[in-house]
């Protein structure tokens, strides 16, 4: 694992532009409402992950948990010895058209250990990140889906469910984080009339504001994690106009302010 680690470090120190994001803790992170919008691989290759409110379930060092694209998760990530360190890949939904046929499951995660043959994929993944361009993205992220298929994880066939409208709006929102999209633009885009528009999310429990809120807060999260950004630039990188606003929202939605889990990653942080 620590290669594996070693090569992902190495790739971020170089790069944020990668197909794949790696958190990491020295402290226990205790986060309420983590929206999982795409299904997503965690590997944890330090510490463990806990998920769901009584901790249902656990990953440990070594193990991976694969999520499906349900709204939101409340998660704890613990170091072990000497920190918290998971490799993240997200999947797109055309990802899984590597599948013949998906069947119909009501599973939303599954987990497991990451062998030798998975670890050595993950490893060239991270590697291949230093030269593939973009474009190229996807055919490795399906090779890691039918790697797991051929192990014997038949889940992943049926892991994704088909996005619904929250979720095609919510990544409208997530690729234009400073953009003002109102009503009128997303209706625009989605080729429906605005009361339709409003119906229709309604329907499905949440407004056109709740997925703003979550998408900025949610990219606040993950530059938070993932950055040394102040943390009055990053407000500003998610559409707010004041640390204060988007510090208040940040903490109601997680659980804790943004500088409160800033200190998890960073012994000496100070914002």
């Amino acid at each position: 694992m620590q290669q594996l680690i070693s090569s992902a470090k190495h790739r971020l120190a170089k790069t944020d532009a990668l197909p794949f994001t790696v958190y990491t803790s020295i402290k226990e992170q205790h986060i309420f409402n983590v929206r999982i919008n795409k299904p997503m691989l965690i590997c944890v290759l330090d510490g463990y992950k806990q998920l769901g409110k009584q901790g249902d379930f656990e990953c440990g060092t070594g193990s991976f948990v694969f999520l499906s694209n349900k709204p939101a998760l409340e998660l704890r990530n613990i170091p072990g010895d000497t920190e918290y360190f998971a490799l993240i890949i997200e999947f797109d939904h055309s990802d899984f058209d590597c599948f013949e046929t998906k069947e119909a499951s009501t599973d939303t995660f599954f987990q497991g250990a990451i062998d030798q043959t998975l670890q050595q994929t993950l490893q060239q993944f991270v590697e291949w990140s230093a030269f593939a361009p973009p474009e190229m993205w996807p055919l490795r992220r399906r090779e890691i889906l039918q790697l797991l298929y051929h192990h014997g994880y038949k889940q992943v066939c049926s892991v994704m469910e088909p996005p619904g409208l929250s979720h095609k709006i919510y990544g409208m929102m997530a690729s234009h984080i400073n953009d003002d999209l109102n009503a009128a633009i997303v209706s625009a885009r989605l080729a429906m009339s605005e009361s339709t528009l409003r119906r229709k999310l309604n329907t499905e429990g949440t407004s056109l504001q709740e997925i703003k809120d979550s998408a900025r807060l949610n990219y606040g999260l993950h530059r938070v994690q993932v950055s040394a950004d102040p943390i009055g630039r990053i407000a500003e990188q998610c559409g707010f106009q004041s640390q204060s606003r988007f510090t208040d929202k940040f903490k109601k939605l997680f659980g804790m302010t943004p500088t409160a889990l800033r200190k998890t990653r960073l012994s000496d942080s100070g914002e």
